[in-house]
């Protein structure tokens, strides 16, 4: 009996010679594994399958020297999941964030991403994170804008300029090629000029404008894409809303009221965020702790004001049991909370690439189990 067991180290260098920053290929793997969400192929944490995962909440403070403090994105978190179809595998992604990283050169969040053999748990890869999680972080908007975009569209406004929102602007340029402009708006000019170099250099098509303020970054455009961190909560006025326009939304932001209950709602999974519905027993500001719009949904339907039946999940749009955008003038929200079978489904394609080009390191976790 063979009970030699190997795996796969993937450092980051490993990963983008294995494809992992190509975005097309991405958003199509997000779109697939969507559609087996709606068809319920899939496993997350807790006992209804489906919670966001396991995160260490840093206290206020401590009486240890060196426990880590709550801080600006300070945490450590474990998102376990299981995704089938041709995937066929189990993972976890495992973080720790703190916005102090910054001042080291290093980024907010570091990332590492296992996947294990769904049978007999046995590890089949160990893999830089990074990359794969704010590749799949900005290739879910574009799976978002297949659907829910107007295939007219023609101006993109970027709120926020960071990593993840330039992420999401490829996802969104690669889904909808006749994009022609984008409004930057940022509260760092140097990022908004950043994300300017970085569109000239990658679609020299596009025209870009900075704009001074949020309001000027939405006006007349038809997707918007809003990612900022720490204290940041942008407010958007429907006011400043084009009629039809789509709102991507994988971070937190605030909109009106009127707007959040006469808007289109669609989701990346509810059953996930119904979970968080938790976070209101715990001390501090619900919104803030939740930290997605997705907080507001769940108040307003605690204070009877809408149900999760006027919240559709995109994975039953991709299998066909929701419609997409129904009309022109519709105007749509979509919310992202982010989920580990999207890190497990785009590490599963990365790793299956570099076995195919002979990519990483074999490490050997033993030749067979000791027995004590």
């Amino acid at each position: 009996m063979n009970t030699k067991i190997d795996f796969l180290y993937l450092s980051q260098d490993d990963v983008v010679k294995a494809g992992v920053t190509d975005m097309h290929h991405c958003i199509d793997t997000m779109e697939e594994m969507f559609g087996l969400l709606g068809q319920g192929d899939y496993l997350m944490g807790d006992v209804n399958h489906n919670s966001h995962g396991i995160e260490i909440v840093p206290p206020l403070t401590s009486p240890f020297p060196n426990m880590p403090v709550a801080g600006p994105d300070r945490r450590f978190m474990a998102m376990p999941a299981y995704i089938g179809g041709r995937f066929n595998m189990a993972g976890c992604k495992w973080y720790g964030s703190n916005h102090e990283n910054l001042k080291k050169g290093l980024p907010r969040s570091i990332l590492m991403v296992t996947l294990n053999d769904p049978d007999t748990g046995a590890p089949k890869a160990f893999m830089s994170g990074n990359l794969i999680s704010s590749m799949r972080t900005g290739a879910v908007p574009g799976v978002g804008v297949r659907y829910l975009a107007n295939p007219d569209s023609e101006i993109v406004a970027v709120v926020g300029c960071g990593v993840i929102n330039r992420a999401c602007l490829a996802a969104i340029k690669d889904a909808c090629p006749g994009l022609k402009r984008v409004q930057i708006y940022d509260l760092f000019p140097a990022a908004a000029q950043n994300l300017v170099d970085y569109v000239n250099r990658t679609f020299p098509d596009m025209e870009t404008a900075i704009c001074d303020s949020i309001e000027s970054a939405v006006k007349d455009a038809d997707i918007v894409t809003v990612v900022t961190s720490g204290a940041a909560k942008p407010f958007i006025d429907d006011k400043w809303l084009k009629s039809g326009v789509l709102l991507s939304l994988p971070a937190e932001m605030r909109v009106p009221k009127d707007f959040m209950l006469s808007c289109r709602k669609v989701i990346d999974n509810k059953a996930m965020h119904q979970l968080w519905k938790e976070f209101q027993n715990c001390e501090g500001d619900f919104h803030e702790n939740v930290g997605i719009i997705s907080s507001y949904m769940i108040q307003y339907i605690d204070e009877g004001l809408m149900t999760w039946d006027d919240v559709t999940n995109i994975g039953d749009i991709i299998a066909g049991k929701a419609p997409g955008r129904t009309s022109h003038d519709e105007s749509i929200l979509f919310c992202m909370g982010g989920m580990p079978v999207s890190d497990v489904a785009w590490g599963t394609e990365v790793y299956n690439k570099a076995l195919e080009m002979g990519i990483g390191t074999k490490l050997n976790l033993w030749d067979e189990p000791y027995k004590l």
